[in-house]
């Protein structure tokens, strides 16, 4: 399943059932699991391990050094797990040894044409980056999370589980989940009900949901006070708790 003018180093580990395109480049330390298909013109290098049933499309650039001026060739990781879609020109960069030394991108992903995924950063699952989306090194995407076409997030931020961002959004701080951000820079715009029923969410989750969000954003109190309110008032709702442990957790500031 391997074309004959495909590049594959000796080194490289490839599953039985995996396809690799014409003209793509799979450099040592390479590993790619059963079903995954290479499209052509593809370059994998570094100590990148891609699951299974993954689709990588032409042009990508998968595992290649970080962009970073202090790396200094130190062995780092990408680790990519299974069903993901990465489509025209992403690039996805290894980690540094100035944190994990590991970038990583979880299951059912859609990365799609001209995604940037910067060293060390952390993708969870089931998360959408459109066109020409971008991370800067450190950063998180929880699960669910979308990003739209030609928005940027700003090093070292977060962006929490179930929440938007809307085309060309600038992130510089963190994105709390469920919440639906936009502009430059980005700004709370409510919450993304739309695709929180999609996720499966009832009513009453969406309007708990709506209740913590006007007491995080419209209350008028300081954000542990706010917090503190939220814990008092949704004791039992793990949807809260997931908000109140993400805004505990963020290396940032969030979008207010």
């Amino acid at each position: 399943m391997i074309d004959a003018r495909a590049v594959v180093d000796a080194a490289a580990e490839i599953d039985e059932g995996v396809e690799i395109g014409p003209f793509s480049i799979i450099g040592e330390g390479v590993r790619i699991a059963s079903g995954t298909v290479v499209g052509p013109h593809v370059v994998i290098r570094g100590d990148t391990r891609i699951g299974h049933d993954n689709r990588i499309f032409q042009f990508a650039s998968i595992g290649e050094d970080p962009q970073d001026k202090k790396y200094a060739g130190e062995r780092t990781r990408l680790e990519i797990g299974n069903r993901n879609q990465i489509r025209e020109f992403v690039t996805v960069h290894r980690g540094t040894v100035q944190d994990a030394g590991l970038t990583r991108i979880g299951d059912d992903n859609l990365l799609m044409a001209y995604a940037h995924v910067a060293h060390d950063c952390e993708i969870a699952n089931h998360v959408i980056m459109a066109n020409a989306a971008s991370l800067g090194g450190h950063v998180q995407v929880h699960d669910w999370a979308i990003l739209g076409g030609f928005s940027v997030v700003h090093q070292f931020c977060s962006v929490g589980a179930h929440s938007f961002a809307g085309m060309s959004s600038v992130i510089s701080k963190s994105v709390p989940p469920y919440v639906l951000v936009a502009g430059h820079p980005a700004r709370a715009r409510g919450i993304n009900s739309e695709g929180l029923k999609r996720r499966g969410f009832d009513e009453q989750q969406i309007a708990l949901i709506k209740r913590a969000y006007r007491i995080l954003y419209h209350s008028g109190l300081m954000v542990g006070d706010a917090m503190a309110r939220l814990e008092s008032e949704f004791p039992e709702s793990p949807e809260i708790r997931l908000l109140v442990q993400f805004l505990r957790d963020s290396q940032r500031s969030f979008i207010r």
